[in-house]
């Protein structure tokens, strides 16, 4: 049977026909349902005047569907979409415009607005969340990483903000643009405790300074073990490349036993402040591996390294600085095992360093410099630094030497 078909535009009706679907599945009794339209209030506004929710109700959980925003279906924008309603009694149809609505389920007790409040993602967030639903074990703990080391870096930045606002409500600008002006050398930093007014030399670096009774007295088994060794010990650390400023003094230990034991301790804390010196950190193993009692490990721990935030640990870093600290600590030690002087060639290859940095390092410690011809086991001339703690100290004026440019023919 024919059917004839009249055509109403949407002007004229001013109703629409509302499509949905349901994302999690088929509804087999709609009649169960029970559906509400809700219009924006703002019918004037060309935007917002055609913004539709529809909500359906059921027994279990509500679904909502609107035809804006992230959750709408983009097919409105694109095309039009138009459905007939066939009256059976006139056999006429009338088309209606029609839309889609994609029904969602919603929970109870979150609201819609908190999602449209929220700020939209950025390009990195989206592929982070990406990268957590479908990404490969390596991208995930290369993002885990990323996202740890931005904790620690708000964290830190936030810590040094919050000390420094302390510091100057403290002390005040002036006050510290003062100890700026007053602290310009910067090997002073490094520098172990001077007493400057000292009657003896060895009273310029307190020995209690660099190793407090309680300290040298933890060192008395490792220091007894350095006190036993043989020539033939000697040689073998000679061949694995032992610090040659450490074998120097153990070939000429004193015969007092007291001193004997007290020159090993320091010759054993020497050897473990220099090896400190050549790694670039220092893990927790380090202090059974070379068997250094606690109380040593965490003074070099605190004093010779920094803390730094890396692959989400927190690391004990030996920087340049604390090299050069270590260094300083090393020298004022040499002073007082060799009668207030000490081998700056020797300890600057043990050390690592140049000697450029060593003799600056002397000069800032006020030692009186000196050359020494030594003879080495090959019967080979080798001209040493020499470094000599004598009172009055010597100050060296720090002129800043630029190199003269080569002129161009």
């Amino acid at each position: 049977m024919a059917a004839s078909c009249e055509w109403k535009s949407c002007e004229e009706t001013e109703t629409d026909a509302y499509i949905v679907k349901f994302s999690n599945g088929i509804v087999k009794n709609a009649e169960h349902l029970h559906f509400k339209l809700f219009k924006h209030e703002d019918g004037l506004n060309p935007r917002k005047k055609n913004r539709r929710i529809v909500v359906a109700e059921s027994n279990r959980l509500p679904y909502v569907g609107n035809n804006f925003g992230p959750g709408s279906l983009q097919c409105n924008n694109l095309c039009r979409y138009f459905v007939g309603v066939l009256d059976k009694s006139t056999m006429q149809m009338k088309v209606h415009n029609a839309q889609l609505f994609n029904m969602l389920p919603t929970i109870p007790g979150e609201s819609a607005a908190d999602d449209n409040t929220t700020q939209a993602e950025t390009y990195r967030e989206k592929v982070d969340a990406l990268i957590e639903a479908f990404g490969t074990t390596k991208q995930k703990r290369a993002l885990t990483s990323r996202r740890l080391n931005e904790v620690g870096n708000e964290m830190l930045q936030r810590t040094v903000a919050e000390a420094a606002s302390n510091i100057i409500d403290r002390k005040g600008v002036d006050a510290l643009h003062n100890e700026v002006v007053e602290a310009q050398t910067d090997t002073a930093l490094f520098l172990p405790p001077c007493n400057t007014a000292a009657d003896k030399p060895e009273d310029v670096y307190p020995f209690d300074y660099l190793l407090s009774p309680k300290e040298l007295n933890a060192l008395k088994d490792v220091g007894m073990k350095m006190a036993t060794l043989t020539p033939e010990n000697l040689q073998e650390m000679k061949v694995e490349f032992c610090p040659q400023t450490v074998i120097k003094h153990l070939e000429s230990l004193p015969n007092e036993a007291a001193a004997r034991d007290r020159q090993a301790c320091c010759a054993w804390y020497l050897s473990f402040l220099i090896k400190v010196s050549q790694r670039k950190w220092i893990p927790h193993k380090f202090a059974t591996e070379s068997g250094c009692p606690k109380i040593i490990f965490d003074k070099v721990r605190k004093n010779f390294t920094v803390e730094s935030f890396h692959n989400s640990l927190i690391k004990n870093t030996v920087s340049m600085s604390m090299r050069m600290k270590l260094a300083s600590h090393c020298l004022a030690l040499l002073l007082h095992m060799d009668d207030q002087t000490a081998d700056l060639t020797l300890l600057h290859r043990d050390l690592g360093i140049t000697e450029n940095k060593m003799l600056e390092l002397a000069k800032a410690m006020g030692l009186t410099l000196s050359r020494q011809t030594v003879i080495n086991e090959e019967g080979i001339k080798d001209e040493h630094r020499m470094g000599s703690l004598v009172l009055p100290l010597v100050f060296y004026d720090r002129r800043m030497e630029r190199r003269k440019r080569k002129r161009m023919n």
